[in-house]
């Protein structure tokens, strides 16, 4: 790996093919004989520094439609941590499904599972028929993996019926010194940006654009007020810029001082302290409370004007989901992704149907939607957020951060860039663009 490391380190691509592809390389895994590992424990006292391994592991060959990639910084998603804790279930089951669907796929089928969802990095190798993408280019790779021979996804991927997402539901993640994609997930790396600003968006950037912006999911038009839960947090923070960015007004929801002014730096205007204004949704654990829903709706009202949310942007789930439903406005669309809080969602249905109501489920994005996002990030009008980084052998404490909700933004880990602040290749976008992209960094 050090002669391909140094290859690009140096920016010296043109005969990276010609290198060998070592026969192993490290990576971040969980392993199937500690599945059990936190049987008894709630959630919160399950801890990914014990369950997520560095490990040398054998290189697999890439076969039609595949690439090998050298990664160089990676990042920390929700399903990192979800993987790592073994909930709400163990990904080796999703392996085991993929593995009986075809010899190819029997690859993905191993005691450990290397993990993550994001990879910035150069290609190594690619396997038969790809034409689009070659050794020595610079990428990005989103998480969608489909092998497409259903009719049911030549509309929209994401409905494919062997639709997975990569380095979940797949082997072979990014959060190790080389990572095995299918050639459609590759993009073009934004040249402005570092190597671990490049790869923090791919995963909450995408999610966010179909669940907001695409017509899959909310079709955010101009002047619509938008709620957006976590505002400045790894997918609401994209929400924000998002709406921000295509004239829409969004209202952020935080929980606390900080990230209320992390809001303001992104440039909304209309913040909701939930912590510092006290609201409880819940009486008890098992009852909702309606009178919060009020109080929290006639809040959005003061700060809008008089106006209801036209979209909801939805991903905490259980904690938060009835007064979701609650304060969107009369036909207006609560659109839901995740369920950070509780997958079991509880709400009044009389305030859905008998105001015209609509739920969108949105899972990740498609590959047209996933590049879209990539080009604005691209373009400089959407901005990374990491606030922090960590080495490739940090990386259970980077998903223990993530676990316990201590970051802001996004959480990069450096995988073969041996240090941050390498790749850039446009100094001049980079240069007009640096308040944004730095805007998380030490929060």
């Amino acid at each position: 790996m050090h002669e391909i490391r140094d290859a690009i380190l140096a920016d010296d691509l043109g005969g990276i093919g010609s290198l060998n592809v070592p026969e192993s390389y490290r990576g971040i895994t969980v392993h199937a004989d500690e599945a059990e590992m936190f049987a008894g424990m709630s959630s919160k006292e399950k801890d990914p520094r014990k369950s997520l391994h560095l490990d040398e592991v054998p290189t697999p060959e890439p076969a039609a439609g595949e690439a090998i990639v050298a990664v160089m910084a990676s990042a920390i998603n929700y399903n990192t941590v979800w993987t790592s804790i073994f909930e709400p279930v163990s990904t080796f089951g999703f392996l085991k499904r993929y593995g009986r669907i075809s010899e190819l796929a029997k690859r993905h089928d191993l005691p450990y599972h290397v993990v993550g969802s994001d990879l910035s990095g150069v290609v190594l190798k690619v396997g038969p028929g790809v034409q689009m993408w070659k050794p020595g280019d610079k990428v990005v790779a989103h998480c969608l993996s489909v092998e497409l021979e259903s009719p049911d996804g030549h509309d929209d991927t994401m409905m494919d019926p062997e639709q997975r997402i990569w380095g979940f539901e797949t082997n072979f993640g990014g959060l190790a010194d080389m990572a095995l994609v299918k050639t459609n997930q590759l993009m073009p790396k934004p040249d402005h940006l570092t190597w671990e600003e490049a790869a923090s968006p791919g995963l909450v950037n995408s999610t966010a654009y179909r669940q907001l912006v695409s017509h899959n999911g909310a079709n955010m038009t101009q002047g619509d007020v938008v709620l957006i839960w976590g505002a400045s947090g790894g997918l609401g923070s994209y929400a924000t810029q998002f709406a921000l960015n295509g004239g829409a007004t969004p209202v952020c929801v935080v929980s606390s001082p900080e990230k209320a002014e992390l809001c303001r730096k992104m440039g909304a205007e209309l913040i909701i302290d939930r912590s510092a204004e006290g609201y409880k949704f819940w009486s008890d654990p098992e009852t909702q409370d309606p009178r919060e829903w009020k109080r929290f709706g006639s809040k959005i009202r003061e700060l809008t004007g008089g106006d209801d949310p036209d979209i909801v942007f939805e991903h905490p789930g259980r904690e938060t989901f009835g007064a979701s439903v609650y304060v969107a406005k009369r036909g207006g669309t609560i659109v839901t992704c995740a369920s950070t809080s509780g997958f079991m969602h509880q709400y009044d249905n009389r305030y859905l149907w008998m105001n015209l109501k609509r739920i969108i489920g949105s899972h990740f994005a498609n590959y047209k939607e996933a590049y879209l996002a990539n080009r604005l990030v691209a373009q400089g009008k959407i901005h990374p957020t990491v606030s922090k980084t960590y080495a490739l052998e940090e990386t259970g404490e980077a998903a223990n951060d993530v676990h316990h909700n201590s970051h802001q933004g996004k959480v990069g880990v450096l995988c073969l860039a041996p240090e941050e602040g390498l790749g850039v290749t446009n100094p001049e976008l980079r240069e007009r663009h640096l308040a944004g992209i730095n805007r998380f960094r030490g929060e």
